[in-house]
């Protein structure tokens, strides 16, 4: 339906601010944190990723959905935003692999929207007096939008990883991209390094296990490539549980909402790493990425804090403070951590620095064979400036599986 025929709907924030448009996707109300996006392409894979569970995206750019949607390029199985605000929706996409439109899209997956909106003040609002929390409501009506945003719960007090993880531990054998460009493209950048990972007849692939707080795909695509078996794990599972799979590495996935309410993750991780032993001895090789990242943290004993509006785009500059180069990272994520409560003993340190405001953006524990990541080494579309992670990642598993 063209968007000149919808009806109207309000964006209501918690300041106070009301935002008039036409109704985008389904015809219902949501409420979740407001937060914006950088990034000018992508917006398939943002709305499909469950890192924005609990919130309403607006992508900066204005233009959304003139490359349609091609359900290949989800990074999950469904929509996982609360809901989506846009300046414009494009009604007649132009691409040969679109399958229908955003609006389309969304109205399938019962998620609504809001188009027709001034999403530059509403960026520069949130830049401004920091996230908050804002309602999204069919109509014309002022009071009903802020009544329904004033029943809602805030953002941090809820526990999002349980909407967006599995329920179910499963074996990851692909999602039907394989053969595609883009599949194709990722097996090739994952040999830039000189590595070869076509296994010898001899050699079994390494075993990871993939903590699920939120997995997108590509995640799990990026291991596939360098000849991983993949398990994934709910975000509720224990130690033995994992340990029982046997895995050579550990993945701790990203994903939505306060690292500070998931206890439970953080003491798996500690035994996991052998954290709690101190020597390292039997620790299975861990990579965090963003939440995971943030979750090692607490289990080495560091606070997580708020961000004024979050890091959230696909042009965030990442420095490697061991070499000094500067690479330019996706990110999707509303917390830090407190570099001032990490521990201060060998072989912990911080290994990246997010140059716009010097917020942690890598860990290592040398000790117990961990390393993080704050950005997105496995964004799709990009850039894919840091996906050498995954091949450090890989040759760290290798050497302490060859060394057991």
């Amino acid at each position: 339906m063209p968007s000149d025929l919808r009806g109207p709907a309000l964006l209501a924030l918690s300041d106070g601010s009301i935002f008039r448009g036409k109704r985008l996707g389904a015809e219902t109300d949501t409420v979740g944190l407001v937060v914006f996006n950088t990034s000018m392409t992508g917006y398939e894979e943002m709305l499909t990723d469950p890192s924005y569970g609990g919130q309403i995206l607006i992508p900066t750019y204005p233009l959304i959905g003139n490359y349609g949607i091609n359900l290949k390029d989800a990074e999950s199985r469904q929509i996982q935003v609360k809901g989506f605000v846009v300046r414009s929706d494009c009604d007649e996409p132009s691409h040969p692999l679109s399958e229908m439109t955003v609006h389309e899209y969304l109205e399938q997956n019962g998620i609504p929207g809001i188009s027709g909106v001034d999403t530059r003040a509403i960026t520069r609002r949130i830049r401004s007096t920091g996230v908050m929390m804002g309602a999204i409501v069919q109509g014309d009506d002022p009071d009903a939008a802020t009544a329904t945003l004033d029943a809602a719960q805030w953002y941090g007090d809820q526990n999002w990883v349980d909407e967006v993880a599995t329920k179910e531990e499963f074996e990851w054998h692909g999602d039907g991209t394989s053969g595609t460009r883009p599949a194709e493209e990722l097996i090739i950048r994952s040999n830039r390094a000189g590595v070869e990972y076509t296994a010898d007849k001899d050699e079994r692939p390494l075993r990871i296990a993939v903590i699920d707080f939120g997995v997108k795909w590509n995640i799990l695509r990026s291991m596939m490539a360098r000849n991983c078996e993949v398990k994934v794990f709910p975000a509720d599972a224990t130690a033995a549980e994992v340990k029982t799979y046997n895995p050579d590495g550990i993945v701790l996935s990203p994903g939505p909402g306060d690292p500070a309410v998931l206890d439970g993750p953080v003491e798996t991780i500690r035994e996991l790493s052998n954290l709690a032993s101190g020597d390292g001895s039997n620790a299975i090789p861990t990579l965090g990425i963003c939440l995971g990242h943030q979750l090692v943290a607490r289990a080495l004993g560091a606070d997580t804090f708020m961000l004024h509006f979050g890091h959230r785009g696909g042009n965030q500059p990442v420095q490697d403070l061991r070499t000094g180069r500067v690479y330019v990272t996706a990110h999707n994520h509303g917390y830090a951590v407190d570099p001032d409560k990490l521990p201060k003993r060998p072989g912990v340190k911080v290994t990246h620095i997010n140059l716009n405001d010097n917020t942690v953006e890598g860990l290592v524990d040398e000790t117990h064979g961990i390393m993080t990541i704050q950005f997105h080494s496995e964004a799709s579309p990009g850039p894919h400036d840091s996906e050498m992670i995954f091949d450090q990642f890989v040759a760290a598993v290798k050497n302490r599986a060859t060394n057991k």
